[in-house]
């Protein structure tokens, strides 16, 4: 189980605060961002941004006993429908070849310099299907997999993943509720020697209690390939049409459990430990952020919500092997 250090308010106390007191109830640290495209195109090589941003606080993470999830995210987040926001200001695509290099280049200094035992090559790749342009999808497509070689070839024992958004394999976001899986994801990223999941399952489903019981395990269709949830949660807040509460929230970590019981889960990430609080952000605030905001286990102070317990409770089992 793990978070990521995203802190509620920008600041090095809050990011420090956040470490300090999520590493209690965690084995993985994660770092789920964009990659730096604008220093790598600039020239700037990938181990001096890594010593700049990165090395330091995987320091303090590690020292922490915390294991390394890395995933680059290789269009923007928000809004899968784009490329990542630094490449849209720089007027590039990740359909060059030339940005695909630099991004494999950061990947094996990743590799060397953070050694983080999982490495995410892609995210949310059957989401970026449907709402990208294709040449943009191919892009990530022939990215990840040569990433993936590059990787394979330096003799990097990380394990390679990429993910799928849940809600869109089963036709739940903004779609007519037909499953459609995430068999040609399979097809086009071979390497996956994990498979990553990204579910907010908020966006299809009033109760957590509706979450059908093979939620994760029919994206599988029979394979026996490990599965591990990599980013997502249930909002604790009504945001715009969705409906929710501190109570809810905790029923969802509650009915999480059940769903990652039923799938023989590896791991479950959540990247948002505390609520963010969006005004101490400057603009510009992306419009859909404030459905996020409010998924965090405690609020952007760090006092408990209902939603804590029940994570502590399900941390506290024993680990397998």
């Amino acid at each position: 189980m793990g978070f990521s250090p995203v802190p509620p308010r920008p600041t090095t106390a809050a990011v420090i605060e956040g470490i300090d007191r999520w590493s209690q109830r965690a084995e993985y640290a994660a770092i789920h961002e964009e990659v730096p495209w604008t220093d790598l195109l600039g020239g700037m090589s990938p181990d001096d941004i890594l010593d700049r941003d990165k090395v330091q606080l995987v320091d303090y993470m590690r020292s922490k006993g915390l294991q390394l999830f890395f995933m680059a995210d290789l269009t923007d987040g928000l809004s899968r429908g784009e490329e990542a926001p630094q490449l849209r200001a720089l007027g590039r695509s990740i359909a060059e070849p030339a940005v695909q290099q630099v991004y494999r280049e950061y990947l094996l200094a990743v590799a060397r310099k953070l050694q983080p035992e999982i490495i995410g090559l892609a995210a949310e790749t059957n989401l970026i299907r449907v709402a990208a342009l294709p040449a943009v999808y191919d892009g990530v497509v022939t990215a990840a997999n040569a990433a993936a070689a590059d990787l394979l070839a330096a003799g990097s024992p990380a394990t390679l993943i990429f993910s799928v958004q849940v809600e869109t394999a089963w036709g739940r976001l903004g779609r007519n509720a037909i499953y459609v899986g995430v068999e040609e994801d399979f097809a086009d990223f071979p390497f996956a020697q994990m498979l990553g999941l990204s579910s907010y399952p908020y966006f299809g489903f009033a109760q957590p209690e509706d979450i059908p019981p093979n939620y994760y395990n029919r994206l599988l269709n029979g394979r026996t390939l490990p599965v591990m949830v990599v980013e997502g949660g249930w909002t604790s807040a009504t945001a715009g049409s969705i409906q929710s509460s501190p109570d809810m929230q905790a029923r969802y970590i509650a009915r999480h459990a059940q769903l990652l019981d039923a799938v023989g889960a590896r791991g479950l990430i959540q990247l948002v430990f505390a609520d963010i609080d969006l005004a101490s952000f400057p603009p510009p605030i992306p419009p859909n952020l404030p459905l996020f905001v409010n998924i965090g286990l405690t609020d952007s102070d760090f006092n408990s919500k209902p939603a804590l317990a029940a994570w502590d409770a399900l941390h506290a089992r024993r680990l397998m092997p």
